[in-house]
């Protein structure tokens, strides 16, 4: 009895991940078409880029018109950005996935060749690479292709299939590409790296609103995206993760336990009601440092030419996590315009956290209401950058780096020598 769709894998797993989708010159390259719908069921965002053989199999127009998006097939592209789209898609991408990827592309990518737009492309890229073979069953079996197989598995390039079966020449054996289902359900995999499994995980996220009347409100610039993306990276990690979020119009994560709040005395509470027993604790929100000191039943009328509010300040909710005892490990996040470093270690100490994670907010095309940003990482061992990108791809990377530390913590108090 065939599976459904909804048996193989989970609709929403590739949320907000950008996927370039490879198609070589093959028979298989009609189920390229399929592959793309269900991806984006599945919530990506899909670029094509087809060889110069796989237009031969399935046109470019088939390829926009599933993806939504212009198919890409020139290594040297006057509409790209400085002519190189290979390295804007490879800084784009999450996962360059190959479907179908002929014999002869294995060949060239086992061996560094980038003669055209999708090997350079795969070179190029920090994302993920995966190759779904197709092929005749002999040409599989040869030797040189499974020489060249190992070769790529060594370089920590996955590989999903083949399958065995009927193929289109005739024969039957290995190499048939696997269903779309298959290979998206394969694709989710690629993001689930373990490094947070069974642990519970608390981020806060978004602005909050501090009521001055009816009306109006004191709060920030944050759009929550930052926030949402750490979450669902924890999740995708392995971690039980609760999100309170301040207000964003953003949807809730997959696999995320969403509160909603409003203001810091309701974010401070919320944080303290479902800290108990968390691991790690993660505060992106930007948390407003004052409140009015009451809040107007009605709306204040427009009459004097000044207006003056008594403000008072909100309690430290980072600062509140890390007194706790055990405290989890915490993480911190301050957005600065100047002396990055000097007040991110300020507030390492004053604060009692584990990690700072800061960015510069003095540049207008990065870090609030856009979709890129970069960190500087500070703790007591030293720093490290986190160069620009995508918030989902900067969010991966920050948990990879949050786990390797918070296990490191974990190790060194586990080696010390029990208390007489």
């Amino acid at each position: 009895m065939r599976q459904t769709p909804s048996k193989l894998y989970h609709m929403g797993t590739l949320t907000n991940k950008r996927i370039v989708l490879g198609i070589t010159g093959g028979i298989a390259a009609y189920k390229s078409a399929e592959l793309v719908r269900r991806l984006r069921d599945a919530g990506a965002d899909v670029r094509v880029v087809m060889t110069q053989a796989a237009t031969e199999f399935i046109t470019p127009l088939t390829m926009q018109a599933v993806s939504g998006n212009p198919v890409h097939s020139h290594l040297l592209d006057a509409d790209a950005e400085s002519g190189m789209s290979h390295i804007e898609l490879a800084r784009w991408a999450d996962t360059a996935l190959v479907a179908p990827a002929s014999a002869n592309f294995i060949a060239k990518m086992a061996h560094g060749r980038a003669d055209d737009l999708l090997s350079t492309l795969c070179l190029a890229t920090e994302g993920q690479v995966a190759l779904a073979p197709a092929m005749n069953q002999q040409m599989w079996l040869n030797l040189a292709t499974q020489e060249n197989v190992g070769t790529l598995k060594r370089h920590g390039i996955r590989i999903f299939g083949p399958a065995a079966g009927a193929q289109a020449c005739g024969e039957t054996g290995p190499g048939r590409m696997l269903e779309p289902v298959e290979i998206v359900s394969l694709t989710t995999q690629l993001f689930s790296t373990g490094t947070l499994a069974g642990l519970r995980v608390l981020v806060t996220a978004g602005p909050t609103w501090e009521v001055i009347d009816p009306v109006r409100g004191i709060t920030n610039r944050s759009s929550g995206r930052m926030g949402y993306a750490v979450a669902e990276a924890a999740a995708e990690a392995g971690a039980k993760v609760t999100l309170v979020s301040g207000p964003t119009a953003l949807d809730a994560p997959q696999r995320v336990t969403t509160i909603r709040v409003s203001s810091a005395l309701e974010m401070f509470d919320s944080v303290h009601a479902h800290i108990e027993g968390v691991d790690i604790f993660i505060g992106v929100a930007a948390v407003s440092d004052y409140r009015p000191a009451s809040a107007a039943s009605q709306k204040i009328k427009k009459h004097a030419d000044t207006l003056t509010l008594e403000l008072v300040k909100n309690p430290d909710i980072l600062k509140s996590v890390a007194a706790l005892s055990p405290a989890p490990f915490t993480v911190g996040f301050a957005a600065e315009t100047e002396n990055l470093e000097t007040h991110a270690r300020e507030k390492l100490i004053d604060k009692h956290i584990d990690l700072v994670a800061i960015n510069d907010v003095s540049e207008t095309d990065i870090g609030f209401d856009t979709e890129d940003n970069r960190l500087l990482l500070i703790d007591r061992h030293g720093k490290s950058e986190l160069p620009r990108q995508h918030k989902s791809q900067l969010a991966r990377a920050l948990i990879q780096y949050v786990a390797e530390r918070y296990h490191a913590k974990r190790a060194a108090q586990d080696s010390r020598p029990a208390r007489r």
